[in-house]
């Protein structure tokens, strides 16, 4: 009992002075890229000697000009990026008589729609682009900025809404080497000459990216947690490989850290009598579901806008531009397993009394990944590569380096919406929530009384979407994350706990039916239901499309954002309920396939760090993408496997420990439970993966 409260006061502690450092200005410097170095390389005076000096070396100006400025390829496919060569111009670098010349990459933005003074006897050219009359170009102009913001928006992103003018998306981002020491206004006075417009966007130089105490931390924890790893794992081999001990008589202390025994737990495939076996093919589909829209959402630039565009708003696209609700199932099963591992376990008054571990225990199962992941976030990843739009990457760092305490509070969501540490990670946050007021219903379902207990399940569920449907109705929200609303969409209503409330809700229902009530259905009973179940989910689906079009009407779009993510919750509840009593056919046994026993596992793992190194990989690209369905389904494989790699990894080296750890100082120590209290225990641990 002493542990227990030492490790609450310990967390306390930390609530409290974390707290507190959320709101301290700190010298602790938090950007990605180090400002002061660009500063400080810039000399005038320099400057216009090596310009000169380029000038007059024919084959130099040739390697400057070859690094940068070019005119964008495809540009009636609406391509407006051009990225130079980013490597060749940070490489340049040539020992002058008095100086060293090296090369600086810079980023410049160039409307379209502007004059130009030609200098010799051509007068003034002034282009305008409405002149073209491309009405096909100029839709999907005015979608493109739109369209990539809600995918953005899909990946934990988030980004401004480009203004509503159509033609003033058509603006050149290009790529141009400059020598260091000078600024673009200086390098680029041709420009000036010929009167043409631009603004800067950003410079990169070599090893602009400072040293953090983000980094030395990482450094030293990693390195605490391998040293562990080692001395472990050769204990743990020594004594039940080597000595051949029987592993139950060796210390679990001793072995937290040990590779073989952790490794061995990940990969154990068999299942405790009463596990339902179907929630590891629906949470392991989902996980995949997630990382395939993130696929699609998290590229840089394409290379061909007007097909992508084209496809994003076809019906084709709707397995991905739907994919919002594959979050909704991670709701529906929380809930579920909510109820389904306490009913049996607990009376009211034992949750009441021991509420507090209740907490503790969903906080801590949580805990060690996404901290590993922040920490990952803040250091090493900002030096897993470089390139052209290596921004997107600076600025997760940063947003790590300055709001990770949000993060590991769960409180993201309403602290620091649009600039979370782990995009994300709203998700958990709402989940979390959800999970600190679930004892208010969970107390009147653990009473025994049936009635009572489907009271108040049906009584919350209608209270919260009735509160839900009230909100959406006075707020007026939008049904995707563009235009104009996008931020107020995605602020209020996309990571709010209240609108995303019900389908957690529903899945509470079916734990308590999957736990109290059984049913018996006829064959053709069974056929209608699976037939309506999914026709339903289907309509949900497709119901998308509309609410991509000009003509859906706002009472259309809030009752959508009201009721199709408790309509999605119902599928997925029915289709576990339905598995579980016998009903499930082909469909239980698919996914209830053992494969999907270790994805199951490696879910949480694989949502925490997917989208981090999903961004890393994909801002190294140097050119724009070329857009194709075959090419993007091959990226989704190979990122799966890899996230699939790295999370095992992660989990063998400190989930696992940590969740032994946790065991050992909140139970006293590992004991062998008995068989009802292992599939208890088990189920558990599903719920908290």
């Amino acid at each position: 009992m002493m542990s227990k409260n030492i490790l609450g006061l310990i967390l306390v502690k930390f609530i409290t002075f974390s707290l507190v450092l959320g709101h301290l200005e700190l010298p602790i410097p938090n950007e990605g890229f180090d400002s002061a170095l660009y500063e400080e390389v810039l000399d005038e005076e320099l400057c216009e000697e090596q310009l000169d000096f380029i000038d007059s070396n024919t084959l130099l100006a040739a390697f400057f000009a070859d690094a940068g400025f070019r005119i964008p390829k495809g540009i009636f496919e609406a391509n407006n990026v051009d990225l130079g060569n980013y490597h060749q111009c940070l490489g340049l670098n040539q020992q002058l008589p008095t100086s060293e010349l090296q090369g600086k990459y810079c980023m410049i933005q160039v409307p379209l729609n502007q004059a130009i003074n030609f200098p010799i006897n051509y007068g003034n050219s002034s282009f305008d682009p409405n002149l073209l009359s491309l009405d096909e170009m100029e839709k999907i102009w005015a979608k493109n900025d739109a369209i990539k913001t809600e995918m953005l928006g899909m990946s934990g992103i988030h980004r401004s809404i480009s203004p509503e003018s159509p033609f003033s998306n058509l603006v050149f981002r290009l790529a141009v080497c400059i020598p260091r020491s000078c600024t673009t206004k200086q390098a680029l006075r041709v420009f000036d000459a010929l009167g043409l417009q631009y603004t800067d966007e950003f410079c990169r130089l070599p090893n602009d990216k400072p040293w953090v105490p983000a980094d030395t931390v990482a450094v030293v924890v990693f390195s605490i947690i391998g040293f562990l790893t080692i001395l472990s794992t050769s204990y743990d081999v020594w004594q039940t490989v080597i000595l051949k001990n029987d592993p139950k008589s060796v210390s679990a202390l001793s072995t937290a850290f040990s590779v073989y025994t952790n490794g061995r737990r990940v990969m154990n495939f068999t299942s405790s009598d009463g596990n339902i076996e179907c929630l590891d093919g629906i949470r392991a589909l989902a996980m995949a579901w997630v990382v395939l829209g993130h696929t699609f959402s998290t590229e840089t630039t394409w290379a061909n806008p007007i097909e992508a565009g084209t496809w994003v708003t076809s019906w084709q696209s709707i397995w991905i531009v739907g994919a919002h609700v594959t979050v909704d199932t991670f709701f529906t099963l929380s809930g579920f397993l909510v109820v389904y591992t306490t009913t049996g376990k607990f009376t009211g008054k034992q949750l009441i009394k021991n509420v507090h571990l209740f907490w503790l225990n969903r906080l801590l199962r949580m805990f060690p990944l996404l901290a590993t992941v922040a920490l990952l976030e803040a250091s090493f990843l900002m030096r897993f590569g470089d390139g052209p739009q290596w921004g997107i990457v600076a600025d997760h760092a940063e947003r790590c380096r300055t709001n990770w305490w949000s993060t590991l509070l769960y409180m993201q969501n309403y602290m620091n919406p649009i600039y979370t540490c782990i995009g994300q990670t709203w998700y958990l946050a709402i989940d979390v929530q959800l999970h600190i007021l679930s004892p208010i219903l969970l107390f009147w379902v653990l009473l025994g009384n049936r009635k009572i207990a489907l009271t108040a399940l049906f009584g919350g569920l209608l209270a919260i979407l009735t509160a839900s449907t009230t909100y959406n109705f006075i707020n007026n929200f939008p049904t995707t994350i563009s235009g104009p609303r996008a931020r107020d969409y995605l602020v209020n209503y996309y990571v709010n706990t209240l609108t995303r409330a019900s389908p957690f809700f529903v899945g509470m229902i079916f734990g308590y039916f999957v736990r109290t009530i059984k049913i018996r259905l006829q064959k053709w009973q069974v056929l209608c239901f699976w037939l309506v179940a999914f026709s339903v989910s289907t309509f949900i689906m497709y119901a998308n499309y509309p609410t991509r079009q000009p003509t859906i009407t706002q009472t259309e779009e809030n009752l959508f954002n009201s009721f199709i993510r408790p309509a999605w919750a119902l599928f997925i509840g029915s289709m576990i309920y339905m598995c579980v009593n016998g009903y499930g056919g082909p469909i239980n046994w698919f996914l209830s396939l053992s494969v999907w026993k270790i994805h199951s596992r490696l879910s949480y793992g694989i949502y925490l760090f997917h989208s981090a190194m999903m961004f890393a990989i994909n801002h190294r690209a140097l050119t724009p993408i070329y857009f194709s369905i075959s090419g993007m389904l091959f990226k989704f494989l190979s990122h799966y496997t890899l996230y699939f790699i790295v999370t095992f990894i992660a989990v063998v080296l400190i989930d696992a420990p940590c969740s032994t750890l946790f065991k050992l100082i909140l139970g006293g120590g590992v004991k062998k439970p008995q068989k009802h209290e292992a599939d208890i225990e088990s189920s558990k641990k599903e719920a908290l993966e």
